[in-house]
């Protein structure tokens, strides 16, 4: 068992939270909720042994292995997917060495009878005891078979890290993670660069192959199926709930009104005598009467109703200037990276106003025809962006391309121009940057305040192609329904590169498909599409 002790945060004057206590048992599939801000990476830092906090600790058993994957790693690419996932049993390994190391001393030794030769004996015996207690494994099948459920191909395998992008080498980790076998697994965001075969594959292993697992995650379906315990951060404090997510909603609906209730009725109590202080003040009959009613005010603890979220994005993009009929029109698109063709002979045509979903796997071709699109990369055939196509574009990466060292303040301040600038703090409370918070460091913001400080950079300029590559990663569930309320404004072209069928579902009216190096044209929405493919969801698609 593992003891969040009476931990608090503080800093700048600021309480982030304080005297939080909780214990994580074995089977533990906890969800860590509360919305963006409010201090859940800080938490599950804390729990990792990443951050330290102002006061109290966390206890854990001497043997106990936690392990915490954050939402944004800086990993070293000196070796291959299969070199870098086995350092998963780095100490097994360094185990056997060290024991055959000894072995050899003991058989070249020949002074039997020093102490130093008895400390060998003891150590050897240790280690052995603890060596072959571990249960025999086949270490590159177990690796193998946690790459490929994450996604990765067998020639993968052999690939250099540095050759893949930042969510697949994320996985990597979360392979290295799941291999150790660890008593507390600590996940931060890690479906956002998964596709959804992936994800359900994550899934099952952690409901039926790990022991206790706390999550933050946006993901609905995610956080419902793994989890059996919710712990909500909100206002400096938590609240435990033996239940899974869907079911804390109402849980903690009921909860607020109760306290409103409790609220109501104290307040109600403290009027009435306070009106029966204001009458009968001076009254020399009723003295011992008024003073006792203040006393007793006095030591009256307030009830608190916890906060409802209502800050809300007030989120609207600019008229769009207009484009020609035809934004973006690919014929013949092949596209290879040596051996290795994405797809060949791609044809689409987007025209203006449209709005679209590419869906598929990942590493089928989204994000790769969206390169072409925006020429980051060379390829092969025709495409052509049409005629006053002005290019809005939120990559998967955006969030951490932000610099830093600027405040947020400073971040829009650079890019924004003309008119835009008397309202730049009006722009930055419609995304819930208020008052102080504008002062803030972008390095100290979460994953879902960057995702938003980058929207707003998109925002600054009036486009009429938005093109977004996975827009929804990192941010809480009520601003993803917001941000989708805008789009369906948008008077604009919108591509969309999305793994989330909800976020998907009233917003693309047509998809295109990404799969066996094709690109296929559907000309209906995603429920449509779903439909027309006899398929549940975009979980059976990606398969």
């Amino acid at each position: 068992m593992i003891t969040v002790n009476d931990i608090a945060v503080e800093f700048g004057g600021t309480t982030l939270f304080s005297e939080v206590t909780f214990a994580i048992n074995e089977n533990d599939k906890i969800a860590l909720m509360g919305k963006n801000g409010a201090g859940k990476s800080t938490l599950l830092k804390i729990v990792a042994g990443e951050n330290k906090p102002s006061r109290g600790n966390i206890s854990a058993p001497k043997e106990a292995v936690i392990a915490y994957l954050p939402q944004h790693l800086l990993t070293k690419d000196d070796c291959t997917v299969m070199e870098e996932t086995s350092k998963a049993f780095a100490e097994v390994f360094n185990m056997k060495a060290e024991i055959d190391d000894l072995n050899e001393q003991l058989t070249i030794r020949t002074d039997y009878e020093s102490d130093d030769y008895m400390k060998l004996i003891e150590r050897v015996s240790e280690l052995s005891e603890k060596f072959y207690s571990i249960e025999e494994v086949n270490y590159e099948a177990e690796v193998e078979k946690v790459l490929k459920g994450l996604g990765f191909e067998r020639e993968d395998f052999t690939r250099s890290t540095s050759e893949f992008s930042g969510g697949w080498r994320m996985r990597i980790e979360l392979a290295k993670i799941l291999l150790k076998k660890p008593d507390l697994i600590l996940l931060d965001e890690p479906t956002n660069h998964m596709d959804i075969e992936s994800i359900q594959w994550l899934e099952d292993f952690l409901i039926n192959s790990a022991k206790a697992v706390m999550v933050i995650s946006h993901d609905r379906a995610f956080v419902d199926n793994i989890t059996n315990r919710t712990i909500e951060v909100t206002m400096g404090r938590i609240y435990d709930y033996k239940a899974k997510y869907s079911d804390y909603l109402e849980l903690r609906k009921d909860r607020r009104i109760h306290q409103q209730k409790a609220y109501d009725e104290q307040q109600k109590f403290i009027a009435d005598n306070q009106a029966f202080i204001d009458r009968f003040r001076g009254t020399f009959s009723k003295t011992e009467s008024v003073q006792s009613r203040v006393k007793m005010l006095e030591k009256i603890v307030p009830i608190e109703v916890d906060e409802v979220d209502t800050s809300s994005l007030k989120l609207k993009f600019p008229p769009s200037p207009r484009s020609g009929q035809y934004p973006v029109v690919v014929d013949g698109l092949s596209k290879s990276y040596g051996d290795h063709v994405v797809f060949n002979d791609a044809n689409l045509v987007i025209e203006r106003g449209q709005k679209v979903a590419f869906v598929g796997k990942n590493g089928e071709g989204k994000s790769t025809m969206i390169k072409a699109i925006m020429k980051e990369i060379d390829f092969e055939g025709k495409l052509e962006v049409g005629h006053n196509a002005q290019i809005g574009y939120f990559a998967q990466n955006q969030a951490a391309l932000l610099d830093g060292d600027l405040s947020i303040f400073e971040t829009i301040d650079h890019i924004a121009v003309g008119d835009i600038r008397t309202k730049i703090k009006d722009m930055l409370g419609a995304f819930m940057f208020k008052g102080d918070d504008i002062q803030k460091k972008v390095k100290v913001l979460s994953g879902g305040e960057k995702t938003r400080l980058a929207m707003i950079k998109l925002l600054l300029e009036p486009v009429n192609v938005l093109i977004l590559d996975e827009p929804t990663n990192h941010l809480d569930m009520k601003t993803k329904d917001i941000i989708k309320d805008a789009l369906k404004d948008f008077d604009g072209t919108l591509i969309l590169v999305s793994h989330d069928r909800d976020f998907l579902d009233g917003l693309a009216e047509k998809v295109f498909e990404f799969g066996h190096k094709r690109v296929k044209e559907h000309f209906e929405d995603i429920k449509g599409f779903l439909a027309h493919k006899k398929m549940e969801s975009l979980k059976e698609i990606e398969k």
